[in-house]
This record gives C-alpha cells, sequence and structure tokens, in this order.
C-alpha cells in the first residue's frame, strides 16, 4: 500500500503537521509479530517459527539540518520527545514509549560511531495498529521502525546496517536500555520477515533462518484473550535465570545444545522446577523443527498436534500461560478439529492465542471462539485474521 493511502501514514502525517508544521520527507514501517511455535527457545540459543503480520508501526520521516531529533505519537495525544543526539541519551521521566525510541538511537548511534558515521538529525511522527499488550511485539516493530530510519536517512546499504544489524541493535536496546531479557525473535521477524512465508530462525546462527512457505489456502488466526500481561517483564527474566541456570548444570552455553536423552541422564542434582523448565525448552526447539516440516508439506493435522504439546509444556512445565488462555485454546482447537491447531502465543501471562486452520474454517472458528469464551471480567475477545508480511522497509 503506497502512503498516500495507508491510513497509518496519514495519521502520521497529520500528528507531523500539528507539532512540526512540515509534511515528511519519507515513509517506514515495521512489523508486528505472531509465533507459530518456539516459545522461549530464542534466548536459549534455540529455533523458533514467527511470521510477521499485517499489523504495523509507520513512521513518518522529515530530514533536519542540525543534531536534534523530534519525535511525536501519534496514538498518544501528540506526547512529543526531544534528543540531542551529540548529548547524552537517557531515560524519559515519564514516558515509557520514549524509552524504545531512545534506546534504539543509542544502540544505532553507537554502530555507526565505530564505523565512522553519525546519525541525522530528523523529526519523526509515529503510529501503529499492533495491538499493545497481547504479545504481538509491539515494542520490536517500534524499535526496527526507529532503526529503519536512518537506513533511509543515511542511504545506508547491507554493508553498513543490514536487515540483521536492525534487529540485533533493536534487541539490544531492550536488553541494556529498556530492561528486558528478551531473545532475538521479535526484532529479527519484523526485519526480516518475507510476504507468504514463516521464517525459521537458528537463534545462534542468525544467517541460517530459512523462509518457510504457507500453504494455500491456510489461515492465521490470532485471539486476543483479553488477560493483561502485567507480570511478563519480571517473570521473563525469571525464566530467563532459570535456564541460564539449567544451562550451567549441563555444562553447555545454552540449552539448545541439550537433547532430550541428555536432559534426562545427567539431571541428578538440578533443581526439579528448573529441570521442567529446561525440558520446555529443549522439547520445544525439537517441536519447532518438527512444525516447519509439516508446514512445508502443507501437513495441517501434524502441525496441530504439535502446537497442542507446545501448549501443554508452557502450561505444565514453563508455567507461563493462564486458565484464561487454557480455556481459550481449548474452545478454538475443539472447533477446529484435527485440520490445524492453537497454542499461545508471545511471553505468557495472559495476551493471545495463534491458530494455523483453513480458509474454510474460519467463520466457524470465529463463532465458537465468541459464543464460548469470556476474559475473567467478562469482556469478548478480540479475533483477527492476519496475513503473514513483509518485514521493515520503506512506504512507496
Amino acid at each position: 500500500m503506497s502512503a498516500l493511502r495507508d491510513p497509518l501514514a496519514r495519521r502520521c502525517d497529520d500528528a507531523m503537521h500539528q507539532a512540526f508544521g512540515q509534511p515528511p520527507d519519507f515513509h517506514v514501517q515495521a512489523p508486528g509479530r505472531v509465533n507459530l511455535i518456539g516459545e522461549h527457545t530464542d534466548y536459549n540459543d534455540g529455533f523458533v517459527l514467527p511470521c510477521a503480520i499485517d499489523y504495523r508501526t509507520v513512521i513518518a520521516v522529515r530530514r533536519r539540518p542540525d543534531r536534534q531529533l523530534r519525535v511525536v505519537a501519534a496514538d498518544l495525544h501528540g506526547e512529543t520527545d526531544e534528543i540531542d543526539l551529540d548529548g547524552e541519551i537517557a531515560h524519559h521521566p515519564t514516558q515509557q514509549w520514549s524509552d524504545y525510541v531512545r534506546g534504539t538511537v543509542r544502540m544505532l548511534r553507537e554502530h555507526l560511531a565505530a564505523r565512522g558515521l553519525r546519525l541525522a538529525g530528523a523529526d519523526l511522527a509515529i503510529a501503529g495498529n499492533v495491538p499493545q499488550g497481547a504479545g504481538l511485539s509491539s515494542s520490536a516493530a517500534l524499535e526496527v521502525a526507529v532503526g529503519q530510519v536512518w537506513r533511509q536517512l543515511g542511504g545506508l546499504g547491507d554493508a553498513l546496517l543490514s536487515p540483521t544489524d536492525l534487529a540485533v541493535l533493536a534487541q539490544r536496546a531492550e536488553n541494556r536500555f529498556v530492561g528486558v531479557n528478551c531473545g532475538i525473535m521479535d526484532q529479527m521477524i519484523s526485519a526480516c520477515g518475507q510476504a507468504g512465508h514463516a521464517l525459521l530462525i537458528d537463534c545462534r546462527h542468525l544467517a541460517r533462518r530459512r523462509a518457510v512457505p504457507m500453504p494455500a489456502g491456510v489461515a492465521v488466526m490470532i485471539v486476543h484473550s483479553r488477560v493483561r500481561r502485567g507480570l511478563v517483564d519480571s517473570e521473563y527474566n525469571t525464566r530467563r535465570q532459570q535456564c541460564e541456570a539449567a544451562a550451567a548444570h549441563y555444562r553447555v552455553p545454552a540449552l539448545r545444545d541439550v537433547d532430550e536423552t541428555r536432559l534426562v541422564q545427567d539431571a541428578t542434582g538440578l533443581d526439579p522446577l528448573v529441570f521442567r523448565r529446561a525440558r520446555h525448552i529443549v522439547t520445544e526447539n525439537a517441536r519447532t523443527l518438527a512444525a516447519a516440516q509439516a508446514l512445508q508439506a502443507g501437513d495441517l493435522k501434524r502441525l496441530g498436534e504439535l502446537m497442542a504439546a507446545s501448549h501443554v509444556s508452557m502450561r505444565d512445565d514453563f508455567e507461563i500461560t493462564h486458565p484464561a488462555i487454557d480455556r481459550l485454546v481449548e474452545i478454538a482447537q475443539g472447533a477446529i478439529g484435527p485440520q490445524g491447531g492453537a497454542r499461545m502465543t508471545g511471553g505468557g501471562f495472559g495476551g493471545c492465542i495463534v491458530a494455523v486452520l483453513p480458509d474454510a474454517q474460519v467463520d466457524a472458528v470465529r463463532a465458537a471462539i465468541e459464543a464460548g469464551y469470556r476474559s475473567p471480567e467478562g469482556e469478548p475477545p478480540a479475533i483477527w485474521i492476519s496475513h503473514a508480511a513483509d518485514g521493515s522497509g520503506v512506504l512507496p
């Protein structure tokens, strides 16, 4: 879609005109994502199978001749931020969204300075439609879109700022600046997604990622449980620490290096809770590789079996689901039957489920979910039908 017809681009343009009185020079975008399978495996150097979705962050960009960055958030009543690109980039005292921008800018500045380059000044207006608090990576979409701004401003090719670089710098911003110890998956699929495909990512060897075509006539359904993910950051960090403890027990760099046989044979002395956390990661890696094969072959029955096993593992071993999420998966899977699957997706403790199913079943599954599910507060679910989208880039 061209920028002239894109409603997010128009929203950005309106905000830029109101805040800065000028039109933009160009627009960039970066999508959110849904992970089909492979949960919490990314920071264990394992495998994930996400696809970019057609919900995204758009940024209108206007070049400045000086060393200032001015930003307006179109979706937040026109809140603004201003950054001196030659000064210290610290946390914003009150605006959480600003820290995602500031952190990414700081990591970009360090990356380019090491190559003898400087960030150009700019005015930015940001708008997005990735649902927030739903586990669909609105933060990664924002970070990667911010990185894409300077890839275009500087005319930088892959040798100086590749899509993989964008993902790594965005992850670094979230880890080191925002303070969430996420893995690389969210940023990598936002930067490198391919329309019509999921992406099998080897999180240890990022260049080994492989596009896996989505079968024709297959829909990806995302259902928001309306359960707010209030614990996700602290519990996410705790799960990561537990995985690191397990890797230390097995004397490996990461749990990716442990198979199911060794997991059991060398478990003596490992805390039972930590063992269950490790068991989820080890088995989830195996499921993810098998799911990529099933998707490639168009075998929705096998894919559904793997997604069901993934959800049970997240519920019982990793303990990141929620009773309402479990119920939502049960309803969806019951309506889909054997020709597809459903599971929780994202960091956990609420948010969304993802279902992969034939197009012909979408209406019936939607109706079953709408009739059978309410959140603990009595709210109806939000349901989106998505398509695998391209990663970040410039709007035409």
